[in-house]
């Protein structure tokens, strides 16, 4: 749909412009003559022609879909109705694709679809747990309570997220760091004195032998040892995208030492945390379940977790399966029973949501200060042998000339 770039008199009289969405230009001056806009100019605006190259335009973040999210909670909470909150959000964005999306999502809910349904359009942005909530919050008539529990839900679930990643992040920058270090050393810096230790005829000691071999191997096999890295990291990505290699890969991941602890920790915050959110918001359990079940993150957590859902509807309790699963930490079921005895499920997940966010914080950080110096010493380690080893001859060259 075409956009017209207007400029003004507002319904206060303050000097205003802003762009409007229109089949036509007759269009736009009826809808801006309804806002009780006064024109002074109006034109259609030029087309990008960039806008159809979906590579080239600004990602919409998480960060945006959370502010976006508040925003429209408070004005729906103060009276403002729907469409009008879209519309003022949609063209006060600095972000054009997010711009678009939310202007295209306004249009569909002035042109009757539910908020919910016009949300589908973008499922890459607005998962199944957003859509869901927004539909439960739609029926009950709280959608501004819901859009507010749904930005703090996000935001928890991001930091978490971040608390993760910079775990991770560490370690393998370190050892991406040591790899590149340590092939420049045995590629253009071992041959060098490989050239010298060989015009000077004398016999070598073992570990200037090992290095000078491994250098020779390394500058001799780049390509296949390149080659054979990347097969490597497509062959186990492709394993991994399938329902078997899912289930081994996270069966392996949560028997890991140290690190399978963290995912648990992570998995069991992630679920507690969105089942207590669908929940409370009034979502039926059943989908609640099937939507927490995938932002587990963790194939054995899900398969749990679907167990919860052919109990429940077998009349069962939630924490029996839960229990017979071995997954799940006892704390947790037993947190769980306690919370649908009481009908305070909702609020008792939620509390174990927070504690496990603080057992995953207590985790990094124990993780972070084990790996320091493990990471330290291997660096040091690895090329301090490769030093030494091509400084001996030197060594005892210097030993021979000298006596």
């Amino acid at each position: 749909m075409p956009v017209y770039v207007w400029v003004g008199v507002d319904a206060s009289g303050k000097s205003s412009k802003g762009e409007i969405e229109a089949q036509d230009e007759r269009t736009a001056r009826l809808l801006l003559s309804r806002k009780k806009v006064k024109l002074e100019k109006l034109k259609k605006k030029p087309k990008d022609l960039l806008e159809n190259v979906t590579f080239l335009q600004p990602k919409v973040k998480t960060k945006d879909i959370v502010i976006f999210t508040r925003q429209l909670s408070t004005m729906i909470d103060a009276g403002l109705p729907l469409v009008q909150g879209l519309d003022i959000l949609g063209n006060q964005q600095e972000n054009p694709t997010f711009k678009k999306m939310l202007l295209d999502i306004k249009n569909e809910v002035e042109s009757g679809s539910t908020f919910a349904d016009a949300l589908k359009k973008y499922p890459k942005h607005f998962d199944r747990l957003y859509r869901n909530m927004v539909a439960a919050g739609e029926i009950g008539g709280i959608l501004d309570e819901v859009l507010r529990r749904l930005a703090e839900y996000m935001e928890k679930a991001q930091a978490l997220k971040a608390k993760v990643k910079s775990a991770m992040t560490y370690p393998v920058m370190v050892l991406a760091i040591s790899a590149v270090v340590l092939g420049i050393i045995l590629v253009y810096v071992i041959p060098v004195f490989a050239k010298m230790f060989a015009d000077s005829g004398a016999a070598l000691p073992l570990p200037t032998l090992i290095v000078i071999k491994l250098s020779n191997f390394v500058k001799s096999y780049m390509l296949v040892i390149l080659g054979s890295l990347l097969f490597i990291f497509v062959a186990f990505k492709k394993f991994y995208s399938t329902a078997r290699g899912k289930y081994l890969v996270d069966k392996m991941m949560l028997r890991a030492p140290v690190f399978g602890s963290l995912i648990r920790k992570v998995a069991v915050a992630k679920f507690s945390r969105t089942l207590g959110t669908l929940i409370n918001s009034g979502v039926p359990i059943i989908e609640a379940l099937n939507v927490a079940g995938g932002t587990a993150g963790n194939k054995i957590v899900e398969n749990a977790i679907r167990a919860v859902k052919t109990s429940i509807s077998e009349g069962r309790s939630i924490a029996q399966p839960l229990m017979e699963s071995k997954v799940f930490p006892s704390m947790v079921i037993q947190m769980i029973s306690v919370g649908e005895t009481t009908g305070a499920l909702d609020s008792m997940l939620n509390k174990i949501a927070d504690f496990y966010d603080e057992e995953v914080d207590t985790a990094v950080d124990g993780l972070t200060s084990m790996i320091e110096p493990f990471m330290i010493v291997f660096l040091g380690g690895t090329i301090g042998f490769t030093v030494i080893a091509m400084y001996l001859p030197i060594f005892k060259l210097a030993g021979v000339v000298s006596g």
